[in-house]
């Protein structure tokens, strides 16, 4: 299944906030991953609109997760930045053509739409079966649990944490 790059910077952006337990400003977020200010912008409001963050106000202001990391799952994810519709959509693709099928007779799913909502209800299964705490146990598995303390020390400017 094919999703946007959105996906990925939205999912980078909740590990980080979980090594936050302040606010972090948009500005900082795509400082830190080395992107456009307006482009992770957009998959940040995409993750206020489904909310799975909230915009702080005010001078110490950011974003935050609006709940615990564990309850924060990759498919939420890519509902917001992507959406909720199919990843497949059927076309009726044998009603066409010198032999198409008859519609009367096709009352039933065919053997491609079948298999690839299979699939697609496997993927949306496997991605709603890890959650963002799992994520930052695994950037502490691969980085060492340094990484995101430095990444927190980072954001707030604490140099020395």
């Amino acid at each position: 299944m094919k999703m946007s790059g959105g996906v990925e910077w939205a999912l980078h952006c909740c590990v980080v906030l979980t090594a936050s337990s302040t606010p972090v400003p948009a500005a900082k977020l795509a400082e830190l991953h080395d992107v456009s200010g307006s482009y992770l912008a957009k998959q940040l409001q995409s993750l206020a609109r489904a909310g799975l963050i909230h915009s702080v106000q005010g001078k110490s202001g950011g974003y935050v997760l609006t709940r615990a990391p564990e309850s924060i799952t990759l498919l939420d994810v890519v509902r917001a930045v992507d959406g909720p519709g199919p990843a497949f959509v059927c076309t009726e693709i044998r009603q066409r053509g010198p032999l198409a099928t008859p519609a009367s007779a096709c009352t039933g799913a065919c053997p491609v739409a079948r298999a690839m909502w299979a699939a697609e209800d496997a993927w949306r299964q496997a991605l709603a079966a890890v959650t963002i705490a799992d994520l930052a146990r695994d950037v502490d598995v691969d980085s060492g649990p340094e990484a995101l303390v430095s990444v927190s020390a980072w954001l707030t400017g604490d140099r020395d944490a």
